[in-house]
C-alpha cells in the first residue's frame, strides 16, 4: 500500500512538473507572438518538409536519392522567409516521405509542417488543410500504350484503368464512369509508380492521373516510343504547397515568400529550369508555361507592396 501511494504521488509529481513546463513552455511563445507551427520549428530549429518519390518535376529522387524538384525549391523560398519571421536564418529541412494517401493527415497532424508534392488546391481539401498562392495547373488525362485506339471516354467502355490512391483523379474518373455508364473497373495503386508499373506490365489499359506527371514519369522512364498521354482535360487541378490551417501568421510567412518570388522576377526562370530545360537525372519535359500560370505569376508582382 505505502508502495502504491510513494508511486502516485511520484507521478502527480511529474505530472505536475510536466503541466509547469508545458506553461513556461506557452508563455514563453505567447510572448514570441508565433503561431503554433512557427513556435514548434523555432524550438526545433528545422522545418519538416514533406516530398513524394515519383511526382517529377514537381518532388522526386535524383540518382543518389535526394529529393529534388521545383515544388521543394519552391519551399525552399517559404523555408527562408519562415527563418526572418522567426528570426533563425539557419534553418534546416528535415525531408519527409509522404504518399497521395497520407499527405493530408501528415499536414493536420503535425507530422509535417509544408507538403511540396503534386497536391491539388480544391475546396474539399480546404476543409482541412490551406494553400499557398497557385504555382501550377494540371488537369487529369490518360495514358496508354502508343498503340492503344483510346481517345476519349467512351472508349474506356468496360476497362481496367488505374488511378494512384488518394488523389482527385481518383474522384474525376468515378465522375467520368458515372457520367459515361462506362462500367469501369477502376483499381489504385499506392503511387505514381506503381500505377506505371501497373501499365507497363498490361495490368491495365490506361493510368488516369494529372498530365504533367505522366508526362514526367515517360520522360523519366524514356518510354516515348512505348507509351502516349491522350484525351481531352477529365479534370481541372490546380497546384498548391499545402500546410496547416487556422494559422494567419503563417498563411502570410507563405504569401510573403511567393510574392517576393514574383517581385524578383524569378517565378518564370524556375519554372523554365524544371519544365523546358533538361532536369538534374537527365529527362527533359519540354512543357511550355500556360497562359492561366503566367497570369498567376504576374499577379504576385507586388512591387507596388510588400517590401523586402
Amino acid at each position: 500500500m505505502r508502495q502504491r501511494l510513494r508511486r502516485s504521488i511520484g507521478a502527480c509529481g511529474l505530472w505536475l512538473a510536466g503541466c509547469l513546463l508545458a506553461t513556461a513552455a506557452g508563455a514563453q511563445v505567447a510572448d514570441e507572438g508565433l503561431s503554433p507551427t512557427l513556435a514548434t520549428i523555432k524550438s526545433r530549429h528545422s522545418v519538416h518538409v514533406g516530398y513524394r518519390e515519383s511526382s517529377p518535376p514537381f518532388s522526386f529522387l535524383d540518382q543518389a536519392n535526394r529529393p529534388i524538384g521545383y515544388s521543394l525549391e519552391l519551399c525552399q523560398a517559404v523555408v527562408d522567409e519562415i527563418g526572418v519571421e522567426v528570426d533563425d536564418p539557419a534553418l534546416k529541412i528535415d525531408y519527409v516521405k509522404v504518399t497521395s494517401d497520407d499527405r493530408i493527415p501528415a499536414v493536420v497532424q503535425g507530422k509535417i509542417d509544408l507538403e511540396c508534392g503534386s497536391t491539388t488546391a480544391n475546396a474539399e481539401r480546404a476543409k482541412q488543410v490551406a494553400f499557398s498562392p497557385l504555382m501550377f495547373v494540371a488537369g487529369t488525362k490518360l495514358m496508354v500504350p502508343k498503340d492503344s485506339t483510346i481517345s476519349a471516354p467512351k472508349d474506356l467502355q468496360g476497362k481496367t484503368i488505374v488511378v494512384t490512391k488518394g488523389t482527385t483523379n481518383e474522384q474525376a474518373m468515378h465522375a467520368v464512369d458515372k457520367k459515361y455508364n462506362l462500367g469501369l473497373n477502376i483499381v489504385t495503386a499506392g503511387d505514381h509508380e506503381q500505377s506505371y508499373q501497373m501499365l507497363v506490365d498490361g495490368k491495365v489499359a490506361a493510368f488516369a492521373t494529372d498530365d504533367i506527371l505522366l508526362y514526367g514519369l515517360i520522360a523519366r522512364h524514356k518510354s516515348q516510343d512505348k507509351f502516349k498521354v491522350t484525351g481531352d482535360y477529365l479534370s481541372y487541378d490546380p497546384y498548391g504547397i499545402m500546410f496547416r490551417k487556422g494559422e494567419p501568421q503563417l498563411t502570410a510567412v507563405v504569401e510573403r515568400a511567393f510574392r517576393k518570388l514574383g517581385t524578383n522576377h524569378d517565378l518564370v526562370p524556375l519554372y523554365n529550369k524544371w519544365f523546358a530545360s533538361r532536369l538534374p537525372t537527365g529527362e527533359r519535359m519540354n512543357v511550355a508555361i500556360s497562359p492561366q500560370l503566367e497570369d498567376a505569376f504576374r499577379a504576385l508582382d507586388d512591387s507596388d507592396g510588400v517590401s523586402n
